[in-house]
């Protein structure tokens, strides 16, 4: 582990030698299979101008022209929270932070449907008095009322709940499915590294948990995204392992709709004053081609946000790899909190327009990539 941000081309300890063009050849032959390891990624992060055009070639053969994005709503019910993660610069203690009521949500879930949202996406702070009943009453009075996915509670939210209502996460699992959870993000994820996540956040979930609540919900029939957070203290090679990580479990479960790379947002944190310069662009499309390479052909969606990269720079993402652009949100506090300039919110209109300008398809699609 290292602690200051890594370069693009990162640590080379144990990429072997290849002559460039017959090691090429099979190299290519192995990331068309899914058969790459940890070398080949390492080694197609020195050449870059290999690693990009293969990602795009990739890109362009599983999912052509088009670009996705879907309409929803982000509800950051509350700002409450145990944890005591460096990056985070939106919790709050119980005194000085926010509940929001049943009404508040429901309305802004209305608005939401109104605006012709089909995914109203709930995540909030590590609240101490909530249990597993307060989490499926807010599920269950919405899709009472309205026809929405309802994409909720990361795994560190489903451990939670699990501690303070005396269950396992099996069993929070099932009794969220049952309230109407259609699917669950997967963030917390970080960095999949307990030696990292003891620095970054000591007392979230270990590696080993996150996975097993990962996948137990697909075992469940309730799918997720999957996430890494890049840019802080880790190495190019911490940013390859938590992807071959995340290519174990999809190979195992299929349960993952699709990968984003989140850049650290280092303005109000902890984890920001201790790494105190921005990540390069370049270091933000390696993340993204390689999420490409190493999940192909497993995880044909690779996201990239908005909200973290900015406008002009996920355009840009598009060239390398990527084919979905995440959500119109509509609200959204935690990267803003970090000092994202993005906003919190992009049209529909805004999406067209940005994926047109970049010669591509836009397609409106559902939480589950169902084109609409």
């Amino acid at each position: 582990m290292e602690n200051n941000l890594c370069s693009t081309v990162g640590q080379t300890s144990f990429i072997r030698t290849f002559e460039m063009k017959d090691d090429f050849d099979e190299l290519y032959g192995k990331v068309q299979k899914g058969e790459i390891d940890k070398d080949d990624a390492l080694f197609l992060a020195r050449h870059p101008s290999y690693l990009f055009g293969i990602a795009d070639e990739l890109r362009k053969a599983e999912k052509g022209d088009v670009v996705t994005y879907v309409v929803n709503r982000n509800i950051n019910f509350t700002n409450v929270c145990v944890g005591d993660c460096k990056f985070c610069a939106f919790r709050e203690e119980k005194e000085k932070g926010y509940l929001l009521s049943m009404d508040v949500v429901l309305s802004k879930v209305e608005e939401a449907v109104n605006n012709e949202a089909t995914e109203i996406c709930i995540q909030g702070g590590l609240h101490p008095d909530l249990e597993v009943a307060d989490y499926c009453r807010i599920i269950e009075s919405i899709k009472s009322r309205f026809d929405v996915h309802i994409h909720a509670y990361s795994p560190m939210e489903i451990y939670h709940m699990a501690r303070n209502s005396d269950m396992s996460e099996l069993e929070v699992l099932k009794e969220l499915k049952n309230a109407g959870l259609g699917s669950i993000p997967g963030t917390a994820a970080e960095i999949l590294d307990d030696s990292i996540r003891e620095v970054i956040c000591p007392s979230k979930i270990k590696t080993g948990e996150w996975i097993e609540i990962i996948k137990t919900a697909h075992r469940l029939g309730i799918p997720s995204t999957a996430t890494i957070l890049y840019g802080h203290i880790e190495s190019l090679e911490d940013r390859i392992g938590h992807i071959f990580k995340i290519r174990a479990i999809q190979k195992e479960t299929g349960g993952f709709t699709e990968f984003v790379p989140l850049k650290f947002m280092r303005k109000n944190n902890e984890l920001g004053r201790m790494v105190n310069r921005e990540i390069s662009f370049w270091d933000s499309v390696t993340v993204h081609a390689l999420a490409r390479v190493i999940l192909h052909p497993y995880c044909v969606n690779v996201q990239a946000s908005w909200v973290k990269l900015g406008v002009m720079d996920v355009q840009q993402m598009l060239r390398f790899g990527v084919n979905d652009l995440g959500g119109t949100l509509m609200e959204e506090s935690i990267s803003k909190a970090s000092g994202s300039l993005a906003g919190e919110y992009m049209s529909p209109e805004d999406f067209e327009q940005l994926i047109t300008d970049a010669g591509r398809t836009p397609r409106r699609r559902s939480t589950l990539y169902k084109l609409l």
